[in-house]
């Protein structure tokens, strides 16, 4: 096979907290043969509306050769048997997500599911108010953008108990590679009482009121609270892989100095990992996915990164039916690619409003089938490393990323 030196520098990341490790369950067999990835990812009113095989085609022409499927959480897309697992109004007797495994699994795709659990219904939070997130004035969260749904505590038994239950659903039912879920870190700061009575008896303290990072109870709470999603982590992993021992769980989560987790305890743990940064906002420079690359490669080591983008506007337009220019997308994955991540396109709900990004994608993802062997096999050759803390930023807040930003800036 070609073998091409490629030249994309490292960034690195010291430990930035005290975490406790363990040793990595090994690497799934299937993890570094994806190289094109696609995600469809459902809405509510999509099964029976859609067109499935259009998708199933798209993928063929696109020649992907892994996918990411919305199968449950919020919505469950499949005939589910777990009480007030919510399942989509318009599936009636329809098994939207099976039929698109089964798809795929016929073009010989890698096919993981997407899972969403930040939010459930009224009858779920009346016979469960203990999944419930809490606000500081002690009252149940509303959802922000849908008024008939409540916001999920991320900590709680909602995550550990409900979702675990959905997690060994799924992957019994259909033998998924991997379970990659989105939201699953929380929405802030939670009052609920298993929030109070684990945090006091970790740490002694009781939840922090105030957000300087410099309260010793808001020090003690961001530790606490990585902690504890790494524990879920661990335990949704594990659950897994006793169904299927080459599955994992796949988090979405991860950055570079601002990211919320500790990196260099997601690289530790994380057998592939992609950049949830899907296109340029405001005034973000296009080198920017590049630098998500080197980020992730700085943790991951020699383990497949991968970069999410969407074909969608970012700018305000909550369901991304406006799509990218061209430029846009092309820029955007070329600079991802040029620095070792695997690309990953996302489109949002399974109908068609604006299909220029279509053709654009196909030309893009075979054109990179074509060259796939000078993307294998690659190693770094920089001579240049920016060192950062990622401690700093989690305590001394997101000024930091302006100062790397500028070194990045000056070393391109």
């Amino acid at each position: 096979m070609p073998h091409r030196l490629s030249r994309r520098s490292f960034l690195a990341t010291p430990a930035a907290l005290a975490l406790p490790s363990a040793a990595p369950p090994p690497l799934p067999t299937w993890c570094d043969r994806p190289m094109r990835w696609a995600q469809l990812t459902l809405v509510e009113n999509d099964p029976g509306q859609f067109d499935p095989q259009f998708w199933l085609d798209y993928f063929r022409r696109t020649r992907s050769d892994a996918v990411c499927l919305s199968a449950g959480g919020v919505v469950a897309y499949y005939p589910t048997k777990i009480a007030h697992h919510h399942r989509s109004a318009w599936m009636k007797n329809s098994d939207p997500f099976g039929h698109l495994v089964a798809g795929c699994r016929k073009l010989g795709m890698v096919v993981i599911a997407r899972t969403d659990p930040h939010s459930c219904l009224d009858s779920a939070a009346a016979a469960h108010p203990e999944w419930i997130h809490i606000d500081a004035e002690g009252r149940p969260r509303r959802h922000w953008a849908a008024p008939h749904r409540w916001v999920t505590c991320a900590l709680g038994p909602y995550n550990f108990e409900f979702m675990t239950e959905v997690t060994r659903e799924i992957v019994s039912l259909y033998k998924v590679d991997a379970i990659f879920s989105n939201r699953w870190t929380g929405h802030g700061q939670c009052w609920c009482e298993h929030c109070k009575r684990n945090f006091r008896a970790a740490t002694g303290f009781p939840l922090p009121t105030s957000e300087s990072p410099q309260d010793p109870a808001r020090r003690a709470y961001i530790v606490w609270w990585q902690q504890r999603l790494f524990e879920l982590w661990r335990l949704w992993d594990a659950e897994i892989r006793k169904i299927n021992p080459d599955a994992c769980f796949i988090a979405n989560s991860g950055g570079g100095a601002l990211s919320d987790l500790d990196m260099k305890t997601i690289g530790e743990m994380a057998p592939i990992l992609f950049a949830d940064r899907q296109a340029r906002r405001g005034l973000a420079v296009p080198w920017a996915n590049g630098k998500n690359a080197k980020e992730y490669r700085s943790v991951m080591g020699s383990k497949p990164i991968g970069g999410i983008f969407s074909v969608g506007v970012e700018e305000r337009y909550r369901w991304k039916d406006s799509v990218q220019s061209e430029a846009e997308i092309r820029t955007w994955v070329a600079d991802g690619v040029a620095h070792g991540l695997r690309p990953w396109f996302t489109k949002f709900a399974g109908t068609l409003h604006d299909r220029r990004w279509l053709p654009v994608v196909e030309s893009v993802y075979n054109r990179l089938a074509r060259i796939e062997p000078y993307l294998r096999n690659t190693e770094p050759l920089a001579r240049v490393a920016l060192v950062f803390s990622q401690q700093t930023g989690t305590f001394y807040g997101d000024q930091v990323e302006q100062y790397i930003l500028g070194m990045y800036h000056a070393l391109v």
